[in-house]
């Protein structure tokens, strides 16, 4: 069975481009979700095994989503390009963080990472 990442972008340039490099790393996507509503909603429909998530989405930060899928043993990467990752290893230490821009290769090993901590 194919894993599935939720991504959560409001930037849609980068949420397809993300979407994308999931997919060609061999993933199922959901997404892109541009509000944290929106991505609630699809996670109460089919929780996903990773969730790549932008800080601040048009509805507001992403925080209530991310506290959600933790709690549920969802591994979840912080992509910001507002955000440094040391504030966020500093608020979840069990979160990974992404700097925006951030190259397909290094978005894909953080994936691959953060799954087999799981």
């Amino acid at each position: 069975m194919t894993l599935c990442v939720l991504v959560a972008e409001d930037e849609m340039i980068i949420g397809v481009d993300l979407c994308d490099t999931v997919e060609e790393a061999g993933f199922e996507v959901a997404g892109p979700f541009d509000t944290t509503e929106s991505a609630i909603d699809a996670v109460e429909r089919r929780k996903p095994d990773l969730a790549i998530l932008d800080i601040n989405l048009d509805d507001g930060e992403v925080y209530p989503l991310a506290e959600k899928l933790m709690a549920e043993n969802v591994p979840v990467i912080f992509h910001s390009g507002q955000v440094k990752p040391g504030e966020v290893f500093s608020r979840y230490p069990q979160a990974h963080a992404l700097a925006k821009p951030c190259p397909p290769s290094e978005v894909i090993a953080t994936m691959r990472e953060a799954l087999a901590a799981a």
